[in-house]
């Protein structure tokens, strides 16, 4: 690894920790940067699943604010992530390649249509339902419906098996089936998906310890660290309907990239 590629790397971590904090799909910025790097597509998807860990970890920090008093809802949304990417990781190796990938552009759509349409999918909730999601897991009382659990299963399965934009799927997610602000599912949204790469991570490194590159890792573990913090700083202090714009813009991006490779 020459000094060039050595500042990339370091450089595209920055860029997927802060995008990550925002909004997800920091991976397609990493990831295409390995393989430039000339490391074969199992050694980056690897080493790019641990080195991210630590810019989960630093938005979800950045986000600490935003999830005061959700501790009874993360209680039960947490193992239902783990438990999703756990399996998810498992299916990496029974399934045939390229399963999952197949359906990415569709799950990145309908995660964005969900963040879109989020603000009138709320208020019609709310008005359904005079005791919101919101206002249960603050107090402690009902916490997160079935659905939102079994889906936050669902997309931690996706997050352990792929990860690319689980982020803008879990925001849709939690969009439809919560009353929340956007910037408080943020703050969910960091804390799901960085257990799931977590679990990930984990995986990998019990089952593919070879493909490891510490150096990789360390590379995009600090630029990720730094951007989760950057970008967790700059992401709380967007409104609501450019940050729905931006959301859309990167799933835009992502769904493109995805067709094309």
């Amino acid at each position: 690894m020459t000094a060039l590629e050595a500042l990339a790397i370091l450089v595209a971590g920055f860029g997927a920790g802060m995008i990550n904090a925002i909004v997800g799909s920091g991976t397609l910025l990493t990831f295409p940067t390995l393989l430039w790097a000339g490391f074969a597509p199992v050694t980056a998807n690897v080493s790019n699943t641990l080195g991210l860990v630590a810019g989960g970890v630093a938005g979800s920090w950045g986000y600490r604010h935003e999830v005061v008093g959700a501790g009874p809802t993360l209680k039960r949304l947490l193992p239902m992530s783990i438990l999703g990417a756990a399996s998810g990781a498992i299916l990496v190796i029974v399934l045939p390649p390229g399963v999952f990938e197949a359906a990415v552009p569709v799950l990145i759509g309908i995660g964005a249509l969900l963040v879109v349409l989020g603000p009138r999918l709320q208020a019609r909730m709310a008005q359904r339902r005079p005791d919101p999601i919101a206002a249960s897991s603050r107090a402690g009382a009902t916490g997160p419906t079935l659905a939102l659990m079994a889906g936050v299963l669902l997309a931690g399965v996706y997050g352990g098996y792929f990860g690319a934009a689980q982020g803008v799927i879990l925001i849709g997610l939690l969009s439809l089936l919560t009353t929340d602000a956007l910037q408080r599912i943020n703050g969910y949204k960091n804390i799901l998906a960085t257990a799931a790469n977590f679990v990930g991570a984990i995986t990998f490194l019990v089952i593919a310890p070879d493909q490891v590159v510490w150096s990789v890792v360390g590379l995009i573990a600090v630029g990720s660290l730094l951007g989760g913090l950057t970008g967790a700083a700059v992401g709380r202090r967007i409104p609501t309907t450019p940050l729905r714009v931006f959301i859309l813009i990167v799933s835009v991006i992502a769904i493109v990239a995805f067709v094309a490779s």
